[in-house]
């Protein structure tokens, strides 16, 4: 199943792919209908998908929670050693777009960068879940870029000010729940393009904590709750991790895909004064 947090009416609602159209449901977004139980079968209301406007898959989950440093690749273009532990971080609602939403880049900075990543939802609450049984409770899958402002990113030891810049991060265009992706750990292209030039592509599979690592490492600390955001890292190839480093600029056109899942594709704009 593909489901989705459209646009619809002046309001959002959740919707389930079919074909060529979107599904009405009675819900108000994908979390609300995680958090319900409901089923995601029901609904006879069709929208042309080719003309929706998807909303961040889950608008406004309890918890956004982040991982760093997870692919090797990334791990060596940034000089870091390789974790023992998931690096974790957050960031709030605010920074969530939608797929073909426009990336506000931030007048405090020149230094935007990409970090195209596979991000995973939770079904139902998880709490000290096992390793062997984490992928129970994840209701799918879906694409994410963790844009990030690299010199807020580096004032502190903490991550979360180079991460939560509002109107940075689109999430979708789907959740593809783990049945259409084989079931398991996925193993999917990732990649990044700028303006057509690919910068990223790597696997999923080549993720050092995977995908039940972090659900249960996670469960540890608190409990996850239905429509819960998880972002599990990016590969190498980021701007900053070259030499000489690349930026976004205004103007510049994001496109972020996974394979079997979908494609975000952001148009970077300024952020003006309000």
């Amino acid at each position: 199943m593909r489901l989705a947090t459209i646009r619809h009416q002046d309001c959002t609602r959740a919707a389930r792919l079919e074909g060529d159209d979107y599904v009405l449901l009675d819900h108000s977004d994908v979390g609300a209908l995680l958090a319900s139980g409901d089923d995601g079968q029901g609904g006879s209301v069709r929208v042309p998908a080719a003309g929706a406007s998807t909303a961040p898959l889950v608008p406004h989950p309890n918890k956004i929670i982040c991982l760093g440093l997870n692919y090797q690749s990334h791990i060596i273009e940034m000089g870091r050693n390789v974790p023992a532990y998931p690096t974790l971080f957050a960031k709030y609602d605010a920074a969530l777009i939608g797929a073909r939403d426009p990336i506000m880049l931030p007048m405090v900075s020149d230094r935007v960068d990409w970090e195209a990543e596979l991000g995973f939802v939770v079904g139902r609450p998880a709490r000290h879940v096992p390793k062997d049984k984490a992928l129970d409770y994840v209701a799918g899958y879906t694409v994410i870029n963790d844009v990030t402002v690299r010199d807020y990113q580096r004032r502190t030891r903490e991550f979360l000010s180079g991460k939560t810049f509002e109107a940075t991060t689109p999430v979708g265009p789907v959740l593809v729940t783990p049945d259409e992706l084989g079931g398991g750990e996925p193993d999917l292209e990732i990649r990044c393009e700028v303006d057509g030039e690919v910068m990223q592509r790597s696997r999923t599979s080549d993720l050092l904590f995977g995908i039940a690592d972090i659900l249960s490492y996670v469960s540890e600390i608190i409990t996850l709750k239905p429509g819960d955001l998880i972002a599990t890292g990016t590969p190498g190839g980021v701007g900053d991790g070259r030499d000489p480093k690349v930026y976004l600029k205004p103007g510049q056109t994001l496109v972020t895909t996974i394979e079997g899942i979908g494609e975000l594709r952001n148009l970077c704009v300024p952020e003006t004064q309000s």
